[in-house]
């Protein structure tokens, strides 16, 4: 039988999603604890990864299991065994095709920016000391949709058969000093959304034309867009999306 879990974590303490040698992971803590409370070998399958220091308020994962889970049960147990900057907030059923990568319709994520130095928001959101313009961030963000090749927007030695994504929506919102750049898509590449935030700040502080970022885009030129990418710890992926049919 396969599950879906629906996890959300703090991400400054690990090293990404994904199992890796001699680091700390999310996938890792929660293959062990599941794997100790059930009594039987799990490995989870993500429906992504997430960097190093980035954050995660919703997150998908399937694993199988032979047995029939009482979900409330081992919710509570799970929780109560994994660190506090990680939570268990629900185990579903699904049906035994359903993917937790693949079956993805549609990935999240939001970018947060404070303006001016905020001691409680050290590690969750990132300083910017220029205040861009709110008009060219959303102006330069509105051309995204127009394209669907994002090569220069990803990290070099991405193991990918193809750099097509379909962005659906892109957008910024400023609240006093905070500034959260939304972006959703069916897919993203290895470091794009904060690649892609940092040439669009670029374009807000005047530095970049939207011309110019759409050369960038069109020549596939990472090495000029890769030097504007910006730091982890404000980047959240926050909603993945499935269709109805594999829920039961």
């Amino acid at each position: 039988m396969r599950y879906f879990i629906e996890v959300a974590y703090h991400g400054a303490l690990y090293h990404g999603w994904q199992v890796q040698p001699n680091a700390e992971t999310v996938q890792e803590k929660l293959n062990f604890v599941l794997s100790k409370l059930l009594r039987a070998e799990i490995e989870i399958t993500g429906s992504g990864r997430t960097d190093t220091g980035v954050h995660c308020s919703q997150q998908f994962a399937h694993f199988d299991y032979d047995d029939e889970i009482v979900e409330k049960d081992l919710l509570h147990k799970a929780n109560s065994f994994l660190p506090p900057d990680i939570s268990l907030k629900s185990i579903r059923r699904v049906t035994d095709e359903a993917h937790a990568r693949f079956d993805a319709v549609s990935r999240s994520y939001e970018y947060k920016i404070t303006l001016h130095k905020n001691p409680f928001l050290q590690g969750l959101a990132y300083t910017l000391r220029w205040t861009p313009d709110l008009k060219l961030l959303n102006q330069a963000a509105s051309v995204l949709p127009e394209y669907t090749d994002f090569e220069a927007f990803s990290k070099i030695h991405s193991d990918v058969h193809t750099h097509n994504c379909d962005i659906m929506e892109a957008y910024w919102v400023q609240n006093g000093d905070d500034l959260t750049f939304h972006i959703k898509a069916n897919r993203f590449l290895r470091g794009m959304v904060r690649i892609i935030t940092g040439n669009l700040l670029q374009v807000g502080l005047g530095k970049l034309s939207i011309e110019e970022m759409r050369d960038i885009i069109e020549k596939k030129d990472r090495k000029r867009a890769a030097r504007f990418l910006v730091p982890g710890h404000g980047l959240y992926l926050n909603q993945v999306t499935y269709p109805e049919s594999i829920w039961l």
